[in-house]
């Protein structure tokens, strides 16, 4: 627990208590396990700025996934609900970074329930983007945060569905061998498809704010870190999928080429942003050898009969184009409402054992 600086804070201290000690005496019955998520999600979304969702916490909500669909639903239900209540920028970044953990190391079935809320509808899944916790120049700062992570993490989702299984998950593995076999029988607009996708989600991640000045670091520092591990899956399927373009020159229609060299030319933007974000020294050598192989792959596709200059003049106009409707497009993608739901395939996911996390991913956009 941070040092208490304001009336605010005492305030959100007190609303922590009350709001645990109630659901603690609630779910005290043997049968309400659904109050047992509640009261869990409650202590791992305080209203302290200092403090991240504790493991322990975060390993509880975890569980339900061990269990039966509805134990999940309810899981699910509790961090939404929270969520959504909440006016609180320290409340609603901690529940959605037990969103993003879901997404990255939650069983199939408790990912599955996340991917289809909500059930009945009428609720805005995670669009946050008016959301302003003016209680504090601290809270401002983070409401910021909070108005782009939600963002991220809908683009995340989003991205989970044209791949068929979430990326960066833990639980989303599959021999590489196997893998690379899965991608070569794709075809080109498919595979296209997906790179668009990846390069779009590594768009909305360079637009991450700025550490906050004022307090609440660690919890910027806890969302960065996450973000940085999907920098790297996402990394980690475009070498695939470049990879397998390099095998397949001759294959590529004008209109292939055009799409393909558009998404490297907005990957190569993403560069230095991306390098501010991920600072895993380790990686170098492997990060290093994937942006020499987009310039190769850049390369090849604008040498392809000598059309490089045509290509460049097309990616001008289809540049203006996509600016126009891109983020109409992505919103129709948004799973608002159980109806509108796109269920991962499970069989995709059980067959699914890779080393050393090498996921899968996709969406798509011009330019």
């Amino acid at each position: 627990m941070g040092r208490i600086t304001s009336f605010a804070d005492l305030i959100g201290i007190i609303k922590d208590k009350a709001s645990q000690s109630k659901a603690a005496l609630v779910s005290s019955n043997p049968k309400s396990k659904s109050l047992s998520f509640h009261l869990s999600v409650l202590r791992a979304t305080t209203h302290d700025p200092s403090t991240p969702p504790g493991n322990r916490h975060l390993a509880l909500l975890l569980s339900a996934g061990t269990g039966s669909r509805a134990t999940a639903a309810s899981a699910v239900e509790a961090i939404m609900d929270r969520l959504h209540t909440t006016g609180d920028a320290c409340v609603a970044l901690k529940s959605l970074i037990i969103v993003h953990h879901i997404v990255k190391h939650g069983r199939f079935i408790l990912q599955d329930q996340l991917s289809v809320f909500p059930a009945s509808g009428g609720r805005n899944y995670l669009k946050l983007s008016g959301f302003r916790d003016e209680k504090s120049p601290l809270m401002w700062e983070l409401s910021s945060w909070v108005r782009w992570y939600a963002l991220y993490l809908e683009h995340l989702l989003s991205t989970s569905r044209v791949m068929g299984f979430f990326i960066s998950s833990t639980s989303s593995t599959v021999h590489k061998d196997e893998y690379e076999e899965m991608v070569s029988s794709l075809t080109n607009t498919d595979l296209l498809r997906e790179v668009d996708a990846l390069v779009g989600l590594l768009e909305e991640a360079c637009k991450i704010p700025d550490l906050p000045f004022s307090g609440g670091k660690p919890l910027a520092v806890k969302i960065t870190q996450l973000v940085g591990e999907d920098y790297v899956s996402s990394i980690d399927e475009l070498y695939t999928r470049f990879n397998e373009f390099k095998e397949r020159p001759d294959t590529l229609s004008f209109g292939d080429s055009i799409e393909l060299l558009c998404a490297l030319k907005r990957l190569e933007s993403c560069k230095e942003r991306l390098s501010e974000i991920c600072h895993w020294n380790w990686k170098k050598a492997w990060l290093d050898g994937f942006w020499g192989l987009v310039l190769e792959v850049k390369g090849m596709v604008g040498n392809l009969e000598g059309s490089y200059g045509r290509i460049e003049k097309s990616i001008v106009g289809i540049g203006r184009r996509e600016k126009r409707y891109g983020s109409a497009r992505f919103t129709d993608r948004l799973v608002t409402g159980y109806g509108d739901a796109v269920r991962f395939s499970s069989g995709r996911f059980t067959n699914v054992d890779r080393p050393f996390n090498y996921p899968v991913s996709s969406s798509r956009t011009l330019c």
